[in-house]
């Protein structure tokens, strides 16, 4: 199984929002930072921003901050409103077609497996994730 670039932006995304308490975040600097698509993370902060975990302000000091504290921000939250599903294999989706789902086993296993992936999720939030603004070589302002 492999996370979307988009949740894997997302996730970015948060952490440099909560590591930055004392100021907004810009589309621009986050983008730089990792090196990243300007265009495509303006679509993930748009989809952060719809699902409640950032919150935009517009104009020109302007930006981006959590909507939530990091501790309320679940990252199996992220990533169900970030990942366009959890297909796994073709039996997982609407368009099943496989001749031998009903006498296959592997969907369930993979279904127990997806769930508890999901469950370990659950118990970690964004705050076990911050780090300092240092530690994504910013200097603090004078």
């Amino acid at each position: 199984m492999r996370l979307t670039n988009f949740s894997d932006y997302a996730l970015r995304l948060l952490m440099f929002a909560a590591a930055q308490t004392d100021r907004l975040i810009t589309i621009e600097e986050t983008a730089e930072l990792y090196g990243i698509s300007r265009a495509h993370l303006m679509k993930v902060a748009n989809q952060l921003t719809r699902s409640g975990f950032l919150k935009a302000v517009r104009g020109r000091s302007g930006g981006l901050a959590l909507a939530k504290l990091p501790h309320k921000i679940r990252l199996s939250d992220v990533l169900r409103a970030t990942e366009p599903d959890f297909a796994l294999v073709e039996c997982f989706g609407a368009e099943n077609d496989c001749l031998i789902t009903p006498r296959c086993r592997l969907r369930g296993a993979l279904n127990n497996a997806l769930s508890a992936f999901m469950r370990e999720l659950d118990a970690y939030t964004l705050a076990d994730l911050v780090l300092k603004p240092k530690d994504f070589g910013i200097k603090p302002a004078a």
